[in-house]
C-alpha cells in the first residue's frame, strides 16, 4: 500500500500518489476528506493523545491536575498525565469525533510519555500500555482502526491491540528492525525518514531504501518538513 503523511500540511495535493494519507483531524478540511473517499483512499486522522496543544478547542478542558511538564520539542505543547480520567475522555471524545468526521481510522501521537519520565509525571511502563490500549479500544469501538506511533519499546506487547505501526525517523536510531512483531503479525508498518531537502531526498533515496538498517517489509516514504512531497522507496 502506497501512502503519504501530511499531517503539517494544509493545501494538501490529493492527486499525490497514495492509497492512504494521514491527515490533521481538526485542520483537514472536509472536502479534503470527501475528495480523498471518493478517489478510493483511505483517510487517516492524526491527533496527540498524550500532549496538550494550546491552539487545539478543546485545550481548556484539560484539568490542572493533568498536566505535565512542556513538550521540550514543539513549542506550546504539554505533556498529559495518560492515567487521569478527565483527560483519557478528552481523547475519546477526539476519536468519536474523528469518527463523526469520516475517517478510516486514527493515528494518536506522543504515547511515549514514560519514556525517560519526559512527561515529568513518573508514568510507568505498564501506566503507557494501559492507556494505549485504551485508545485501541476505544477506536475499535468508533470502528476505526488505529495505530500505534513510535512508543519502540512497547511494540511486542501492543502488537495484538493495533491494527498497524506508524515511525518517524527509526533509522536514525537504529530502531526498524524491532519492529518484527508487526511483520511476523502481517501487520503494516508505514515510516517516514526525513531530509534536510528535497534535493537531499533525491541524493538520498537509494541510500535510504537500500540500506540494512530498513527491513524490506517497511512501508517507507522519505518526507521533507511540511512540504506537499514526498518519495516513496
Amino acid at each position: 500500500m502506497s501512502w503519504n503523511d501530511v499531517i503539517a500540511e494544509h493545501n494538501i495535493n490529493t492527486d499525490v500518489h497514495g492509497d492512504m494519507f494521514v491527515v490533521d483531524l481538526y485542520d483537514v478540511h472536509t472536502s479534503i476528506i470527501e475528495d480523498l473517499h471518493r478517489k478510493g483512499k483511505k483517510v487517516i486522522c492524526y491527533f496527540s493523545a498524550g500532549t496538550k496543544e494550546d491552539w487545539r478547542n478543546d485545550a481548556a478542558k484539560f484539568p490542572s491536575d493533568g498536566l505535565g511538564v512542556p513538550n521540550k520539542d514543539w513549542p506550546g505543547e504539554t505533556w498529559v498525565d495518560i492515567r487521569n480520567i478527565h483527560v483519557r475522555h478528552i481523547m475519546r471524545d477526539r476519536i468519536a469525533y474523528a469518527k463523526s468526521r469520516l475517517c478510516d481510522g486514527v493515528d494518536p501521537d506522543n504515547v511515549d510519555g514514560y519514556s525517560q519520565n519526559q512527561a515529568g509525571l513518573h508514568l510507568t511502563p505498564d501506566d503507557q500500555l494501559d492507556f494505549n490500549r485504551y485508545l485501541a479500544t476505544e477506536a475499535h469501538g468508533n470502528g476505526l482502526a488505529v495505530g500505534l506511533k513510535n512508543d519502540v519499546s512497547q511494540l511486542n506487547d501492543l502488537v495484538g491491540d493495533f491494527d498497524f505501526a506508524i515511525n518517524e525517523s527509526c533509522m536514525d536510531f537504529n530502531e526498524c528492525n524491532r519492529y518484527k512483531p508487526f511483520f511476523d503479525a502481517r501487520k503494516p508498518v508505514f515510516h517516514i525518514q526525513y531530509v534536510s531537502s528535497t534535493t537531499a531526498g533525491h541524493q538520498k533515496q537509494h541510500e535510504i531504501c537500500s540500506s540494512s538498517k530498513r527491513p524490506h517489509d517497511m512501508n517507507t516514504i522519505i518526507k521533507h518538513g511540511t512540504v506537499n512531497w514526498k518519495i516513496a522507496c
